[in-house]
């Protein structure tokens, strides 16, 4: 299993730098940041300097999207790293949340979705591809490479995933909808005459390692209400009760009464009073190390092979180097 950090660009980028440094040097082979445009700061100007001061960390948003990037100017801005560092980049990308809520816009549809997987990972790649009826090539580019990894909840999400994607983000660590959410993602992967297998997992989610478990879900219960903004979308599109929707995914957000996008991704969100212990405990990894390497093995086994770890909270450091000593080494 591989192991990613997942981080907010927050100023300084040099303490975002430092951290994904850190990460690396305890066994972390992943760095992601998120991408809002407006809430953080500019992303892939800091993955330069994150490919700079690392070795061999392969670097990416979680996630972008084609509304506030046009296709072309993300595979452009991919290739442009991939040749300043040797081909260490990866785009997950999804319809957007917090980068198109906050400057006023719906999230993308997936047609628009699955059409800009296609021409990113083309263009990004040195082939041709059509860009709103043009056809386009990035000449520069030589033996580019650009995994696309895509995040999803919903059915048609799912579908989408599995047949155009190369891998697969799933924002939760339960695994009861793990299990359910990587099934689909196959069964559409195996219906487009794809090879199931070649479709990376990853899950992820905030993890704090401590025996302080009430601190410990304080710190975390952002998180419930982030990924209850995609629940919002679902059960407004299916129904509270849809069979196309599992309970145990959409049944905790009816106390939930609104989103300020100033908290998005904090610890102390004050919008996120609704999310109760439980949903903490299924969507996230809390309490000391063993818990963390008993659930990340029972991830491992439903076909996971990437935990993305959410360090937005007051244990960065020691999080990752606790993972570092004891929990990296017992999965990899």
């Amino acid at each position: 299993m591989d192991f990613g950090l997942v981080l907010q660009t927050d100023p300084p980028a040099s303490e975002v730098v430092g951290l994904m440094r850190r990460a690396e040097q305890n066994g972390f082979r992943y760095g992601w940041t998120f991408d809002s445009a407006v809430l953080w700061q500019e992303p892939f100007v800091v993955y330069s300097q994150i490919l700079e001061h690392t070795q061999e960390l392969i670097v990416g948003p979680m996630v972008t999207n084609p509304g506030t990037r046009t296709p072309e100017v993300t595979a452009s801005t991919f290739a442009t790293l991939n040749a300043m560092f040797g081909n260490r980049t990866v785009c997950g990308i999804g319809r957007g949340d917090s980068a198109m809520r906050v400057a006023g816009r719906k999230p993308n549809t997936l047609a628009r979705l699955g059409e800009a997987i296609e021409v990113i990972r083309d263009l990004a790649e040195g082939r041709e591809a059509d860009v709103g009826g043009q056809t386009l090539r990035i000449p520069w580019i030589k033996n580019g490479k650009l995994p696309m990894w895509m995040a999803a909840y919903g059915p048609k999400a799912l579908a989408l995933t599995g047949q155009k994607a190369d891998g697969f983000i799933l924002q939760l660590a339960d695994p009861y909808l793990t299990e359910w959410m990587v099934k689909a993602v196959r069964d559409a992967a195996a219906a487009a005459g794809r090879d199931p297998s070649a479709v990376k997992i990853c899950v992820a989610a905030p993890a704090y390692v401590s025996a302080d478990l009430a601190h410990a879900r304080e710190q975390c219960r952002w998180f419930g209400g982030m990924v209850g903004n995609h629940v919002a979308d679902l059960v407004a599109k299916y129904g509270e009760h849809s069979s196309m929707v599992p309970e145990a995914l959409t049944a905790y957000i009816k106390e939930r009464e609104g989103y300020d996008y100033a908290h998005h991704g904090r610890a102390g969100n004050p919008d996120t009073g609704f999310v109760p212990d439980e949903i903490v405990d299924r969507f996230c990894l809390v309490g000391p190390a063993a818990a963390h390497i008993e659930k990340l093995r029972a991830l491992k086994d439903l076909g996971v092979d990437q935990f993305a770890l959410y360090a937005m909270h007051d244990a960065r450091e020691d999080v990752i180097d606790a993972y570092g000593a004891e929990v990296i080494p017992a999965l990899t």
